[in-house]
């Protein structure tokens, strides 16, 4: 790796902006589908459930922060919940059930028909993040998949998928970023006009 030199910054910086333009490319028409999914779902009084695993995780509760509170306008609160917060329950059911049943056995609980899930996983392939959009199909909930390049096995449970094209776990984060911006945006400005 060497000592850390001004290129090493630069360069991450490059990269970072290389994925981000390629996946505006690549995924601005499933951006305004995923767009329309929520759109759809909150304005027929539906909820929208988020999940994944470490920084996943946190990306989970930002956008349900964006949702719930304001993104760029004050306007009523959307209904978004992730399912990455309640340690109590997902241990209990990680005890019980095992880990990759943490978020399917809340989606069953939570969710009904007409819902989102929306997993997010760099792989595409984390075991829990699957095993809840299964669930959500059946259940005959939306489901929106934020992945890395192809989409792993989220890819086939996925309404939406959108797969940054790269498998470079910072570089897909950084780009999940963007693209659940764009998102909350544009759910913002269809809701409130």
């Amino acid at each position: 790796m060497g000592a850390p030199t001004l290129d090493n910054v630069t360069r991450c910086f490059d990269e970072s902006l290389d994925v981000i333009g390629r996946a505006g490319e690549h995924l601005a028409d499933r951006i305004v589908a995923a767009t329309g999914v929520l759109v759809e779902a909150l304005r027929a009084d539906g909820g929208v459930y988020l999940f994944g695993n470490g920084g996943s995780a946190a990306d989970a509760q930002h956008i349900a922060g964006e949702l719930l509170g304001r993104f760029l306008v004050d306007r009523k609160p959307f209904r978004a919940e992730t399912l990455t917060t309640d340690t109590s329950t997902m241990t209990a059911i990680g005890n019980d059930f095992g880990f990759e049943h943490v978020f399917a056995r809340q989606l069953e609980g939570k969710g009904r028909a007409g819902d989102v899930a929306w997993g997010i996983s760099t792989s595409g392939n984390s075991a829990n993040v699957v095993a809840a959009l299964d669930i959500a199909r059946r259940m005959e909930m939306k489901t929106i998949a934020m992945t890395g390049d192809g989409g792993g096995q989220c890819a086939a449970l996925a309404d939406v998928l959108l797969d940054v094209p790269s498998s470079l776990t910072p570089r897909i984060q950084e780009a999940h970023v963007v693209i659940y911006h764009a998102i909350c945006q544009q759910v913002e400005a269809a809701m409130v006009s």
